[in-house]
């Protein structure tokens, strides 16, 4: 590999790397913030989570059509930071707890409001994003 493309290789790298720390950390504060303020009976803040990380990937996947954002931009911001910040595999063993312990309407609650929530945050984000 040429040196000069080894570096793009790497810069590129480092953006999704670095993304992905910010991303994971900022999952770490939600889910602890959201469980101080309002207990872990149910997994708010995964939901929180997962709806907000899909409005914030829905504003940088609809800006990466017309208005163009710059590839270290979305390497950093929506493979990097949303992949560490959203969590659909602890939003499935999440559901599959509630229901081992019986609590039904709570994982249908849990399970349509991250699915329905995290569509429509999504559609939103474009919207918005498309509106600028």
């Amino acid at each position: 590999m040429p040196f000069m493309l080894w570096i793009l290789v790497m810069a590129d790298l480092l953006l999704v790397m670095f993304g992905g720390a910010l991303g994971s950390l900022a999952r770490y504060g939600v889910g602890l913030g959201a469980a101080q303020l309002f207990g872990s009976t149910f997994p708010l803040g995964t939901m929180l989570i997962n709806i907000s990380g899909s409005f914030l990937l829905g504003v940088l996947v609809s800006l990466s059509g017309p208005m163009t954002i710059s590839s270290g931009t979305r390497l950093f911001l929506a493979t990097g930071f949303c992949g560490g910040y959203t969590t659909f595999s602890t939003f499935s063993v999440e559901t599959l707890n509630l229901m081992e312990k019986g609590s039904y309407g709570l994982a249908l609650v849990y399970l349509f409001g991250n699915l329905v929530g995290g569509l429509m945050a999504a559609w939103v984000g474009f919207i918005l994003a498309r509106a600028l």
